[in-house]
């Protein structure tokens, strides 16, 4: 299955990173990738977003207009995204900071308190990788298990941050489990 992913948020979100993980996790399951980053006028503070392809097969072009799939982290992005998700496509939510209904009813929403789980496990600095088990869970675009990996290869450097990260990343997978599809 190919899947077109957008995600949005505030620069210093870790909007990127989340993309590269997804990425990384991708090709360590055999699949092809994309990853293609777009910045707002800041690099921290503004809107930073990035797509990500992953599929059994080759990609053509980078260029996600249409998702299959969307975490967005702010309102801007809620804004910005929110029409371009495919029919039946995941939403993904951040309900800590954003409160805004959705207008469609075409498509499946999951409203994670993303910063607000993050805070809990003692980090807000683990919100992309609290999202990033949350759209594992909604969309099954890789397995858990080649994400932590990827992470954990990603921070090699870092081995101290990995076992917190894995448990964002599930908490972010089980709010998902737990939510069901609004």
């Amino acid at each position: 299955m190919r899947h077109e992913i957008i995600i949005s948020g505030f620069g210093g979100q870790g909007v990127m990173v989340m993309g590269q993980l997804l990425t990384y996790a991708g090709m360590l399951e055999g699949k092809h990738v994309s990853w293609m980053p777009s910045y707002g006028p800041e690099m921290r503070g503004g809107t930073a977003n990035c797509s990500v392809i992953i599929d059994e097969r080759s990609i053509g072009a980078p260029m996600v207009t249409e998702p299959t799939a969307a975490v967005v982290l702010n309102l801007p992005s809620l804004d910005r995204f929110e029409q371009t998700v495919q029919s039946k496509g995941v939403l993904i939510i951040n309900s800590s900071l954003i409160d805004k209904p959705v207008q469609r009813s075409d498509i499946h929403v999951y409203n994670v308190p993303i910063n607000d789980i993050a805070t809990e496990l003692g980090s807000p600095k683990v919100i992309n990788v609290v999202a990033l088990g949350a759209l594992l869970a909604a969309t099954h675009a890789v397995e858990m298990e080649a994400a932590v990996t990827a992470f954990a290869k990603k921070f090699a450097s870092k081995p101290q941050i990995v076992e917190l990260n894995k448990e964002a990343m599930i908490r972010g997978y089980k709010a998902v489990e737990n939510i069901g599809i609004e």
